[in-house]
C-alpha cells in the first residue's frame, strides 16, 4: 500500500490552528473519521491518546505521526495536518510540532501498519520533501506533494 491510497484531499488541512497536542490529536481524529462510516472520531482519538501514552509520535524536526489501531476496522486511513503554528509533542528532539500525519489501521493489520510507519519515516526523512510540505500554501498543494511522493528503491 502506499501513502496515496490512505489520503484524500478531504483529509488534508493546511493553516490548523490547533494549539495543544489534545486538541491536534482531536483534529486528526475528525479528520480520520470524516467519510468513514465505520469510524467514529471519539474511537479514533481514543486509539490515538492510547498510542501517544505509550510514548510520543514525535518524530523529530517539527514532525510526528500519531498513529493507532481500531477494533473491527476494516480499512486504513491517512490524514495530515500542517499547523499554523507549531506545538509542543513532546517529540524526542524536544522541537515543537508542525506537521503531523495521522494513521489509523484495522487492529488485525499489524504488518501493513509496521510497513506504512516505515515509508511515513521514510517520507520524513526527507529534507527537500519535508522543506516543500511546510512551503505550501493551501490543503491542495499540500495533498498533491503527499500523493506524488515514492518510497525509494
Amino acid at each position: 500500500m502506499h501513502i496515496a491510497d490512505l489520503l484524500t484531499a478531504e483529509r488534508v488541512a493546511c493553516g490548523d490552528p490547533s494549539a495543544s497536542k489534545k486538541r491536534v490529536l482531536e483534529q486528526l481524529s475528525a479528520l480520520i473519521a470524516g467519510g468513514q462510516q465505520a469510524l467514529n472520531p471519539t474511537d479514533v482519538f481514543d486509539s490515538l491518546l492510547a498510542r501517544e501514552r505509550l510514548g510520543s509520535t514525535g518524530l523529530g524536526h517539527g514532525v510526528a505521526i500519531p498513529h493507532g489501531r481500531v477494533k473491527n476496522g476494516t480499512v486504513t486511513v491517512g490524514a495530515f495536518i500542517k499547523l499554523q503554528q507549531p506545538i509542543d509533542f513532546d517529540a524526542v528532539d524536544g522541537e515543537p510540532v508542525d506537521l503531523l500525519f495521522g494513521l489509523l489501521v484495522p487492529e488485525q493489520s499489524t504488518q501493513e501498519h509496521l510497513q506504512l510507519l516505515a515509508q511515513l519515516a521514510e517520507m520524513f526523512s526527507d529534507a527537500a520533501f519535508v522543506a516543500g510540505l511546510r512551503a505550501a500554501g493551501t490543503a491542495a498543494e499540500l495533498h498533491a506533494l503527499l500523493s506524488q511522493w515514492k518510497p525509494g528503491p
